[in-house]
């Protein structure tokens, strides 16, 4: 198996685990304010296994990958019932936060991680600018396991961060969506309806701001590659 394969599959499971985290953090955050119902439903845990998506979790992220060379990714959404929830009102963006949160909070946690790891700022910032071109990464981490962590680490930071920034925009089903009705006094029929054509809204707005989205991506990364990692 060659390196660029490894490095690919590697890409993947970090996806993967990335939003297992989100999701599970979604059905936590319901639990603490009142609702078991992802909790009976066997869906706060962290085994990958309950919560993978066919094309979501490997089928489209595969895909990206081996076509952009970035993957993105969902799991199976927690259920949960907003009804028993303990404020009705604010709840539901509380339950929504949690995810983006989540991923910060484990973008920040690896960057620390990276920042400290005993490597020169040179090699960091090499590894840092190609980390997705696989050709590349499979000369600058040849031979070296710091090398190696380093990498694994920013991969963390960076689909973490990808996943947090992607999901609070305001377009149903991202959730985004769900802070915006909560603070928002947009009536239940336009919230239905946007429901019902989000996921058209949202591929409309990825095409027509795929390059804004771009450099928010880049300007978020930036700030955390500096900032938290140091580099």
């Amino acid at each position: 198996m060659s390196a660029e394969v490894i490095l690919i599959i590697f890409q993947v499971a970090i996806l993967i685990m990335s939003v297992v985290i989100h999701e599970v953090s979604h059905g936590l955050m319901a639990f603490k304010l009142g609702d078991s119902t992802a909790k009976y439903a066997g869906r706060l845990t962290l085994n990958p296994m309950k919560h993978l998506d066919l094309w979501g979790s490997f089928i489209v992220p595969i895909l990206m990958i081996f076509s952009f060379g970035v993957g993105f990714g969902w799991a199976k959404p927690v259920p949960y019932n907003p009804y028993n929830l303990k404020d009705q009102k604010k709840g539901p963006a509380w339950v929504a936060l949690a995810g983006p949160l989540s991923n910060i909070v484990v973008a920040v946690i690896f960057g620390l991680f990276a920042r400290f790891l005993p490597l020169s700022f040179v090699v960091k910032g090499e590894i840092a600018r190609n980390i997705f071109n696989y050709q590349n990464l499979s000369v600058l981490l040849s031979g070296s396991f710091l090398a190696i962590f380093f990498w694994i680490a920013m991969m963390i930071l960076t689909i973490n961060v990808f996943l947090a920034v992607f999901n609070l925009i305001p377009i149903p089903p991202l959730d985004g969506s769900k802070l915006l009705f909560a603070f928002t006094s947009i009536s239940e029929q336009k919230k239905i309806a946007l429901e019902q054509f989000g996921f058209i809204f949202l591929l409309m707005f990825i095409f027509l701001f795929s390059a804004p989205l771009g450099y928010l991506l880049t300007g978020v990364l930036s700030v955390f590659f500096r900032y938290i990692v140091g580099i």
